[in-house]
């Protein structure tokens, strides 16, 4: 078990953790949390007999905060930068909302001849922004209110936030109080700017450039989405993605939320195991 840190070409700190050996799998997490939210799925993958890797992206969780770089194609060139770094490859990548828009730019970008495979999990992609290319994406006006909650009240915010992404307002959900709790924790470990910026990066980049790029690639593509995704929802985001991804399989759990890498953790598991093997 080991971690330890990178310096990206504009002299930022990138964090990481490291465990276990063989074919690597590096899982990227969603906004505004850290490599921290993905502990236990690293924990059962590592006993599996690969390799596991989590960076917190810049401005979060353990990395250093800079001022500018809270943009996709930023933090895919961090993360190729990590890469070529460890010298990393046949790498699986995995990506929770935020981090599949980041693992998707970066296979676009940087992943040919390194990437073995990719898994998206609840990604906001390929755009949540309505615009007259994707008219029944969602008015920017609902994206410019997260901005003001933030400035507002970030931490009431963040608590606000948790009960949607693990679907506690729905009926007869079991979702822990400690849960909710972590999710605040590693929020607040964000910094004001990464995570104000980093709601366009996940509300208002386009991929669809970046999905055709990697049809074209045919790299093995697993998207998982829960149904009742309150965050990302399923219409607008990952029922679109399998359209220019083609060869890409789409899984939905049914009644599951965005935050389903928590609440629904053993199904998961299992089929991230399953895709890795196949």
């Amino acid at each position: 078990m080991s971690s330890g840190t990178i310096t990206t070409r504009d002299g930022t700190s990138i964090f990481y953790k490291d465990w276990g050996s063989g074919q690597p799998v590096i899982f990227s997490h969603g906004w505004p949390l850290s490599g921290e939210d993905w502990e236990e799925q690293m924990y059962r993958t590592a006993n599996q007999g690969y390799r596991v890797i989590a960076h917190d992206r810049r401005g979060h969780g353990r990395s250093s905060q800079p001022w500018e770089g809270h943009d996709l194609t930023t933090v895919a060139a961090d993360l190729a930068q990590l890469v070529e770094q460890l010298d990393l490859r046949d790498v699986i990548l995995v990506g929770h909302s935020t981090g599949g828009s980041e693992i998707t730019r970066y296979v676009a970008q940087h992943g040919q001849g390194r990437v073995a495979k990719l898994v998206t999990i609840d990604a906001p992609s390929p755009l949540m922004l309505q615009t007259p290319t994707n008219p029944k994406g969602q008015p920017k006006a609902n994206f410019d209110q997260v901005r003001t909650s933030l400035e507002q009240d970030r931490a009431q915010f963040y608590e606000d936030l948790s009960i949607p992404f693990y679907g506690a307002n729905r009926q007869g959900a079991k979702v822990s109080q400690g849960l909710r709790d972590q999710f605040w924790r590693l929020s607040m470990q964000c910094n004001f700017v990464a995570a104000y910026e980093g709601v366009t990066m996940w509300s208002e980049t386009d991929l669809t450039d970046d999905l055709k790029q990697i049809d074209q690639l045919r790299l093995p593509m697993l998207i998982i989405h829960g149904e009742d995704d309150q965050i990302a929802p399923l219409a607008d985001t990952s029922e679109l993605a399998v359209k220019l991804v083609k060869h890409a399989t789409l899984k939905i759990y049914p009644g599951a939320p965005h935050g389903l890498p928590k609440t629904h953790a053993a199904q998961l598991n299992t089929d991230l195991a399953a895709f890795f093997k196949s």
